[in-house]
């Protein structure tokens, strides 16, 4: 089997078509057992209690009329009774036309019903000799009564029935025994058995064409919108970022799945948009500290060799430019590190207040050389759980930012403070602010925001990517606050615990 073909066998399609029809062969199966097996148990089960209920009430009636019938002897008193004991017979197989009533003596002559013109119906059901001896030789229940299965269309139920024969002489042939048999019919309920099972094939039938049916109409209403969103999804794989793949669906979990491939196609794009801007970004920030490098150098070879103080301004350029080539460098190798997995995080209990004190010292040459402010509000002794190396790079990058993006007035101001069980670390800038717009794109590698688009005094446009890729990685929460025109206030929300002794 070819790969294309195990993919049609394992489709939607075949797939439900198999489930229904398995489903339907189920219960049809269910329906034949409890319909033509346990009833028909329960059918007969029935017919035996019924049999033995009857011929209980029919030998205790019996013993009566032959009790009489032994007393009275000959003569019309006799013929009156026997004429009485047929109708009983008749009267009783008319309340239960399933069953047959017979008077049998002790050699298996019959008794009752007395023959008329009506020998045909009368004897119906009627035993043959052998069958009569059978089932008095299967033995006698209690009071010496006994129920017999003949077959699946017959029982029988057999009585011995003494009563004094006093009253009249006995024949030659007859033995004074009595014996009540009763023949139980079961060919009307097996025909209706018969019937039913027709019926059944024929519904068997039946709703295995509709599970058929219905399972490939299900499955074409399921796999059309699959389909169109398949071929919009390889229309995007090739690049083609205009694909919709919203549309009127009879299904809200297909409503939704166009809706989030809809949300990751605009993401996608986003992404590749700012792939194609990183790109030229790094391009950019490579090429210029290059050029400057090797611009400087050339002068110093051709103009300032020879002179001291022009050598020493032109060599600290192109220090200068290798630091920020070597830092951008250094933030890119970060940036990968960190979001392949490969710098693996190592977590321990730290004081955090220490660290941001540590790192503020490092911002210290700024207040006394270009006139900067930083007004702290640190509180002491305030211990997370975390990677201390890339906490302290969060905290250098965003305080770097707010050096870089605050306003005129050079001011910024570094909070650190417990929140109930957080440690809520802020640093504010007196800058332009962040348009609402672009606050969740300003996490983005390369992305600044339009009004204040301007290379900062230090940094590589990768700041913010790599705090939000560390505090991820962390699960910490994080966020801006920004309004236009008031400066920006960027937060993040350490868990606060209690330094072992």
């Amino acid at each position: 089997m070819t790969k294309l073909n195990a993919k049609r066998f394992h489709s939607i399609n075949f797939i439900l078509w198999v489930y229904f029809l398995v489903f339907a062969v189920f219960i049809l199966l269910l329906t034949w057992v409890f319909q033509m097996a346990l009833l028909r148990v329960f059918y007969h089960s029935e017919a035996e209690r019924d049999l033995d209920s009857n011929g209980r009430q029919v030998c205790d009636e019996m013993k009566i009329y032959l009790a009489f019938d032994a007393a009275i002897g000959s003569g019309d008193e006799h013929a009156q009774l026997a004429e009485e004991i047929n109708r009983y017979i008749e009267q009783t197989q008319s309340e239960h036309p399933e069953i047959r009533i017979f008077v049998f003596g002790g050699r298996g002559e019959l008794l009752y019903p007395l023959l008329d013109g009506a020998e045909e119906e009368r004897l119906e059901g009627m035993p043959d000799i052998d069958t009569f001896r059978a089932v008095l030789g299967a033995g006698q229940g209690e009071n010496g009564q006994m129920c017999v299965r003949l077959s699946d269309d017959y029982y029988a139920y057999a009585s011995r029935v003494d009563v004094p024969l006093s009253g009249r002489p006995l024949s030659a042939t007859d033995t004074g025994e009595r014996y009540v048999y009763i023949s139980y019919s079961m060919l009307l309920a097996n025909s209706a058995f018969g019937t039913m099972q027709w019926e059944l094939i024929l519904i068997s039938v039946i709703v295995i064409f509709l599970a058929l049916f219905i399972s490939a109409l299900l499955s074409s209403r399921l796999t059309k919108p699959i389909h169109r969103i398949t071929q919009a999804a390889q229309r995007m794989a090739k690049g083609d970022f205009t694909v919709n793949f919203k549309g009127e669906y009879s299904y809200a979990e297909m409503d939704a799945l166009a809706e989030t491939l809809d949300y990751a196609k605009e993401e996608i794009g986003k992404s590749d948009e700012l792939q194609r801007e990183v790109l030229a970004n790094v391009t950019h920030d490579l090429k210029t500290p290059l050029t400057m490098i090797k611009a400087y150098a050339s002068m110093i070879q051709e103009i300032s060799g020879a002179d001291p103080a022009k050598r020493e301004k032109h060599t600290q350029v192109i220090i200068d430019e290798s630091d920020r080539l070597t830092a951008l460098i250094n933030d890119v190798l970060n940036l990968s590190k960190i979001r392949s997995g490969i710098d693996t995080l190592k977590v321990r209990e730290f004081d955090l207040s220490e660290v941001v004190e540590t790192v503020l010292e490092r911002f210290g040459y700024l207040t006394e050389t270009q006139g900067y402010t930083i007004e702290r509000g640190v509180d002491a002794g305030l211990c997370t759980d975390a990677d201390i190396e890339k906490i302290e790079q969060v905290i250098y990058n965003l305080v770097g930012n707010a050096v870089s993006y605050t306003g005129d007035d050079k001011k910024i101001s570094v909070v650190l403070r417990a929140e109930g069980d957080k440690i809520r670390f802020a640093v504010t800038d007196t800058g332009k602010g962040i348009a609402p717009e672009e606050r969740e794109s300003i996490w983005d590698r390369y992305t600044r925001s339009t009004d204040t688009h301007k290379r900062p005094v230090k940094g590589t446009g990768l700041g913010l990517s790599i705090v939000k890729t560390i505090l991820v990685k962390h699960g910490f929460a994080y966020g801006v606050d920004s309004e236009v025109g008031h400066g920006s206030t960027f937060w993040v929300l350490f868990p606060l615990t209690e330094r072992a002794s």
